[in-house]
């Protein structure tokens, strides 16, 4: 259902969002590399499967400082609601995979 135009707060607009089907597919990730410069973050989304030697980045994400900071709080907010919900999601121990990386050095 479309929002009344009216009904938006003064001085802010809408703003559609398209997602294509292949983007709308999905990419699923078990593993993100993480890396940072001074004027951006590079989130490499890899999935890495067993028993197979090789992981493939999924999806590279290029986020500005400033956006990192707002996905890592949207994020932690998400996944405060998820557990309020569903329980508290039950975190292995860090996975210390001998990788790689041929992308940049990571950082973070």
């Amino acid at each position: 259902m479309a929002e009344d135009p009216k009904s938006q707060t003064p001085g802010k607009k809408n703003i559609d969002i398209e997602l294509s089907e292949q983007e709308a597919q999905g990419s699923y990730s078990n593993l993100v590399m993480i890396t940072h410069s001074s004027s951006e973050f590079v989130l490499d989304f890899l999935s890495l499967l067993p028993g197979v030697p090789k992981a493939k980045v999924v999806k590279r994400m290029i986020l500005t400082p400033d956006h990192a900071k707002r996905l890592a709080h949207a994020l932690q907010e998400n996944v405060h609601r998820f557990e309020a919900e569903h329980g508290e999601i039950q975190a292995k121990e860090k996975v210390e995979a001998p990788l790689h990386y041929r992308g940049p050095l990571p950082e973070a």
